[in-house]
This record gives C-alpha cells, structure tokens and sequence, in this order.
C-alpha cells in the first residue's frame, strides 16, 4: 500500500510492508540501486537483451515485496528493451532511481 505521509517531506512516497519482510525488503531495495548501474550501463551499449531481462525480473518482482511501482517501472522498461526504445528506457530509469530516492518504508 502507497500513500503519502504527514510527517514525512511532501516528496516522500510510504510503503507499507508486513513486519515479515523487515529482513529482506533493505536487501531488495539495495539491489535495485545496483540495478540502476547495471541498466545505464546496458543503455550505453545499447545492450536492450540484459535491459530487456532486468526489467521482466523487476515486473515480477516489485509486486511481491509490496512495491508495485517497481513492477510498472519494470513492465515499461521490458516494453521498451522490445521495442529498442532508447528514451523510454532513459526515462524509466530515472523513474526508477526517483522512487528508490523517495521511498520510506513502513512495517506493519
């Protein structure tokens, strides 16, 4: 669940997690800050099979961890690898690092 927080900067983006992912969600959300490298680095080299892959395994699992954004952010980047959409892909990226950038999570 994503909602905005009073006490949080107007820029902040929650997510409510449940208390049994307290373990693995900071492991998650570290490797999608080492995806954001792996993904530039494979739009330099216009390399869209790895952008393409990354962005599957990030569709499918964003949602399970309770962060659906992850799982759109993934969907899109996977749609442009197919279509070797250079901007599209640019855009998601940055997407991508905006939430990682923004998001707080809460455990419930």
């Amino acid at each position: 669940m994503t909602h905005p927080s009073h006490s949080e900067s107007p820029d902040t983006i929650i997510v409510e997690v449940g208390r049994d992912l307290e373990d693995i969600v900071p492991i998650f959300l570290g490797n999608r800050k080492n995806d954001l490298q792996t993904l530039r680095d494979a739009l330099t080299r216009q390399d869209f099979g790895t952008v393409q892959n990354l962005g599957h395994r990030l569709k499918g699992d964003g949602g399970g961890y309770g962060f659906d954004r992850i799982s759109e952010i993934g969907a899109t980047l996977e749609q442009g690898a197919k279509q070797q959409d250079y901007s599209m892909i640019e855009q998601q990226i940055l997407q991508l690092e905006n939430f990682l950038r923004r998001v707080r999570v809460i455990y419930r």
